[in-house]
């Protein structure tokens, strides 16, 4: 139990998709102008989060990975299949992405519109893609590791994108130099943020 908790926390602060690694950057500079939209979008990732990438590991444990497939018979132990990572990993996303923007097409047409071109973009998000790579790469010894990891890289990732926007929304009473309006002062905010989520590097988990 302490080992998801302490995968949780290091996944919101010390890991952020955003502050650590940068992914992610085309829609939270795009959407985060409005905390409305981007907790929509946040929301959104973080569901996409934590179903896609707990499939994705059962999917690189039991159909992937080198010997995975001797639960059908021992005559697989030497079948390797994940040079087809990549391309599972990104169906299994599209397909959630493709679900979740039903359910707000119908349910929420004004954050639909709202949202526009970059709803459907979560499928090529790379903090989604990202995740599910980093998964398979830390290699978590169970579905509760990587569900805590999940649930933790979406709420970082939402931490993130409603904070600027909060910043951003404020910044429209503010008298900015226009060369730095806009993208400019997003851009100096982020790296801004960037530093201070840095100080979260030091806790010992």
């Amino acid at each position: 139990m302490q080992d998801i908790l302490n995968i949780f926390i290091k996944s919101i602060f010390v890991d952020n998709m955003i502050f650590a690694f940068f992914l992610g950057m085309c829609s939270y500079l795009a959407i985060s102008k409005t905390v409305k939209t981007s907790m929509g979008l946040g929301l959104a990732v973080v569901f996409v989060l934590i179903v896609t990438v707990p499939v994705n590991y059962c999917i690189d444990k039991y159909l992937l990975q080198k010997g995975a497939l001797t639960w059908i018979s021992e005559s697989f132990a030497d079948v390797d299949l994940s040079f087809l990572s990549f391309i599972l990993f990104i169906a299994v996303v599209a397909g959630i992405v493709q679900l979740v923007e039903m359910f707000v097409e119908r349910y929420s047409p004004s954050l639909y519109n709202q949202l526009g071109i970059f709803l459907p973009l979560i499928a090529v998000n790379c903090a989604i893609l990202g995740c599910s790579l980093f998964m398979q790469k830390r290699d978590y010894s169970g579905i509760g590791e990587v569900f805590s990891f999940a649930l933790g890289s979406g709420i970082g990732w939402l931490l993130a994108i409603v904070g600027i926007a909060a910043i951003r929304e404020r910044l429209k009473y503010s008298n900015i130099p226009p060369a730095l309006k806009g993208l400019g002062i997003a851009f100096i905010i982020t790296g801004l943020m960037a530093i201070a989520f840095q100080s979260f590097s030091g806790i010992k988990l």
